[in-house]
């Protein structure tokens, strides 16, 4: 083994330091859940893919689906008029059962006169061609803008008008808002998510001038939320606050119309998985199993997996990477109350959406 060169070590940048763990802990495989599993919070379509579809066999995913224990995903990206009907015709009508289709909205007419009826419009198109519930992106409240160029805010009067109607026709709203709260934090040294935001610099929203601070986006989200009673939420990424998960709690507490997902978080729910732990037993109800992994996978599902059933320590939440996407830090699995499994998988995920 070579002497090390300290004093050129000493000037390595930070983008090039890629520590290996050295934890000798255990390394479990979990191949399949302890209960079937429904995925609410997934992307089949073509609107993230340049127009091409994400899932080039989908009687391959079906046969992984089969594999890996799940029994239904919610494909978010129907979008609206015939793209509804091509993601519906696709997975849903194809694979009874096997998958349902979420559609969006076209904020941006909000800004017309008489943007409501449209939008209100737009749903019951969208239902009659085969949409099972909502899909609401961060768009509104960071980047769609009314007549007079005003942000949209999520608990604007004409928002909230909209999706009481999807209430009115048995559609859950799975609503995400906002973004990690790093990415409304200076972009400089104490930045948590910096290797995050030099990949994607669009993902910064720390400007004060061009975009509302993340409490202002998430009293927002709480807002609308109260609302709209008859209404059913779903809280993308853990309720859109994964890394304040007091505030989560509360908003749980106070609407019972409130379910939230765990996409796309293991990075921070895995560095306080008590904390995320006593939540799931405090609200056993509300809590959905969702991944955000896009094209899904087995090795992702069975990661997801481990991290919900075992007790393993210190491993790795990105398994793509030699640096960790979302943050440079191992994660710890929930080790959740197997009693508490049945809901979180599956059967939460059912009642919401009338399966």
């Amino acid at each position: 083994m070579p002497h090390p060169d300290w004093s050129r070590l000493a000037e390595l940048r930070l983008a090039d330091w890629a520590p290996r763990s050295q934890l000798r802990a255990a390394q479990s495989a979990v191949d399949r859940p302890a209960s079937p599993v429904v995925d609410v919070h997934n992307h089949l379509g073509r609107w993230l893919n340049d127009g091409e579809w994400l899932i080039d066999d989908v009687p391959a995913l079906v046969a992984m689906m089969d594999d890996c224990g799940v029994e239904t995903i919610v494909n978010l990206d129907g979008l609206w008029d015939d793209e509804v009907t091509a993601n519906v015709e696709r997975y849903d009508r194809a694979h009874p059962g096997r998958f349902v289709t979420f559609c969006q909205l076209d904020w941006a007419r909000l800004a017309e006169p008489d943007g409501v009826g449209a939008l209100r419009a737009s749903l019951d198109d969208s239902v009659a061609r085969g949409a099972r519930g909502v899909k609401v992106w961060k768009s509104l409240g960071l980047m769609v803008r009314d007549a007079d160029g005003a942000l949209i805010s999520p608990d604007d009067d004409r928002v909230i008008e909209v999706l009481r109607h999807a209430g009115e026709l048995g559609l859950p709203v799975l609503i995400h808002t906002a973004d990690p709260i790093a990415f409304f934090e200076p972009a400089d040294r104490h930045n948590e998510r910096l290797d995050e935001l030099a990949e994607v610099p669009d993902w910064w929203f720390g400007d004060r001038e061009r975009h509302p601070s993340f409490d202002a986006l998430l009293d927002a989200h709480a807002a609308l939320v109260l609302a709209c009673p008859g209404t059913t939420f779903i809280g993308a990424h853990a309720g859109c606050a994964a890394e304040d998960l007091d505030r989560v709690a509360k908003l749980l507490d106070v609407a019972p119309n409130y379910t939230i997902d765990t996409a796309g978080r293991m990075a921070e729910l895995g560095r306080q998985p008590r904390r995320f732990a006593r939540l799931v037993a405090e609200h056993p109800e509300q809590v959905l199993f969702g991944t955000d992994i896009y094209p899904a996978s087995a090795e992702q599902y069975r990661l997801h997996y481990r991290f919900f059933e075992t007790a393993d320590e210190g491993f790795s939440y990105d398994t793509e990477s030699e640096i960790p996407g979302q943050g440079r830090w191992a994660v710890s699995a929930l080790a959740l109350d197997p009693a508490l499994l049945t809901g979180v998988y599956a059967a939460n995920a059912r009642r919401v959406l009338g399966l």
